[in-house]
């Protein structure tokens, strides 16, 4: 989050993680008699992604292009700690349900950045989202520890860990049952270096940022956040929000508001994954 902050065993779970990210898989028919068996269906096309950067570092996409329409991409962080098991058992609710089902009631596409942490305290939740057309979920670290020093005050992880935590989070996304996560990655807080990006870029991964910050974290102003985010809005923005009702208690009123005006101004809602498929360079 921005003001925030089981281990995979052996090659084999992270190239299942790895592989289910970047692209989806089909199983094969059991031979059996009488009429042929119908044709594999075809895999799901890859994910659009961008292109790596100098030294094979994770490219970073901020916005989608201005001239192309007024589409917009609301992005929801669902944030959880690997330290916070005991304060969720107490009662603290790190997830919102009535957030994600205004989306759907209003019919909202939108890309979910979900850290493993949460996904293993929420697998019903991350299921659920996961599988449903109208959402993507892509990958937020396992966790939400601080790829740079000094990130708002959150914990670090090592240089050395990076690249094992991505794989250690998309790995609780598979367990938890999100079959196809996105190959993109947002970096707790937003901090990111070259160090990072290289750490990152080895898993073929877009890091994906933001052009409007809603300031939805730790808000009680709904008013005020929504106008924050229609004043930031521009054609091909990306919009970043929360999903953790203990820490942004507000964004589902905000959505209720920011929606509506948005579509009055000729905006269309789509996920991440469309602004990149616009972008020049893509692949």
């Amino acid at each position: 989050m921005i003001r925030l902050a089981r281990r995979l065993t052996g090659t084999t779970a992270v190239c299942v993680a790895l592989g289910a990210a970047l692209a989806a898989c089909g199983t094969a028919q059991a031979p059996h008699a009488g009429p042929p068996a119908p044709a594999k269906p075809a895999p799901a096309a890859k994910p659009p992604t961008l292109a790596a950067g100098p030294g094979g570092t994770a490219p970073v996409f901020m916005n989608g292009p201005r001239t192309l329409g007024k589409t917009v991409a609301l992005t929801f962080d669902a944030d959880m700690t690997a330290d916070q098991g005991p304060r969720a058992a107490a009662g603290e609710h790190f997830d919102n349900p009535a957030l994600i089902a205004t989306l759907r009631r209003l019919k909202v596409p939108a890309t979910v950045f979900m850290t493993g942490r949460w996904a293993d305290q929420y697998p019903a939740q991350a299921r659920s989202l996961g599988r449903d057309p109208q959402f993507e979920v892509a990958n937020h670290s396992y966790s939400h520890y601080a790829f740079t020093n000094d990130c708002y005050g959150l914990p670090t992880v090592s240089a050395a860990n990076m690249k094992s935590d991505v794989e250690r989070a998309y790995a609780a996304l598979l367990r938890a049952g999100v079959p196809h996560p996105m190959p993109y990655f947002r970096f707790p807080g937003g901090c990111y270096d070259n160090q990072a990006l290289r750490a990152v870029g080895a898993l073929g991964v877009t890091a994906v940022q933001w052009d409007v910050v809603s300031g939805d974290a730790f808000a009680t102003d709904a008013d005020a956040v929504a106008k924050q985010v229609l004043d930031g809005v521009k054609p091909g923005s990306v919009v970043v929000m929360h999903c953790t009702r203990s820490a942004a208690p507000t964004t589902e009123q905000v959505v209720r508001t920011v929606v509506p005006e948005l579509r009055e101004r000729g905006f269309r809602f789509v996920k991440v994954s469309e602004l990149i498929g616009e972008t020049p360079g893509h692949r």
